[in-house]
């Protein structure tokens, strides 16, 4: 993931089917999340907290495959570093799959 824009995410899917969600980390702790997905129109909210969403679109059909069959989604919230190697994991976290 480089570093341009803090929306940027990207989505992992390991060899259990488990689908991981890397973003850039936000100014606030999340807590309490969950995730709206919609497959019809390939997207989902990410909400963080109560009061903070993360809008996602154009999520692959493999991706979405996979979220059918799981009730939680593993988040990674990274630290914007000029280098991506220099690039932390800020938050980890599940967020429960709602439809």
């Amino acid at each position: 993931m480089a570093a341009q824009d803090i929306n940027t995410y990207d989505f992992l899917i390991n060899d259990e089917d488990e689908v991981m969600l890397l973003l850039y980390a936000r100014d606030t702790e999340p807590h309490d999340s969950s995730i709206e997905i919609n497959a019809a129109e390939k997207s989902a909210v990410l909400h963080r907290t109560p009061t903070d969403d993360v809008w996602l679109d154009g999520i692959p059909d493999d991706v979405l495959d996979s979220l059918q069959d799981s009730d939680k989604l593993l988040v990674c919230e990274l630290s914007v570093e000029k280098d991506d190697k220099d690039t932390k994991i800020i938050y980890a976290y599940e967020a429960d799959i709602t439809d």
